[in-house]
């Protein structure tokens, strides 16, 4: 699947995403609530959007590549493969 960031650049998600990587990737968001169950703030996040960028898209992650990418680019790129990998979580089995 291609996902476009709000930049223009192009992205191509990995179809074969196994459920451990997922849950792997999904262990390690760290958030702290506010009293009224608000996200306050997401621990280790350049940590976190590197890991979901080099497991879930197809293309150049390397160091060299990701340097140039924005904080923004980062971000966005991060909510849509979250997004994509979180899809149909809502709905439960019969």
């Amino acid at each position: 699947m291609e996902v476009k960031l709000k930049t223009g650049r192009t992205l191509k998600i990995k179809k074969d995403i196994s459920l451990d990587e997922r849950d792997d990737l999904m262990d390690s968001i760290e958030y702290e609530w506010t009293d009224d169950g608000q996200v306050k703030s997401v621990k280790m996040m350049n940590k976190v959007m590197t890991k979901w960028i080099r497991t879930c898209l197809d293309g150049d992650t390397s160091d060299k590549e990701l340097i140039k990418w924005t904080l923004e680019e980062r971000t966005d790129a991060f909510i849509k493969i979250q997004k994509e990998l979180t899809m149909g979580e809502g709905k439960a089995s019969k």
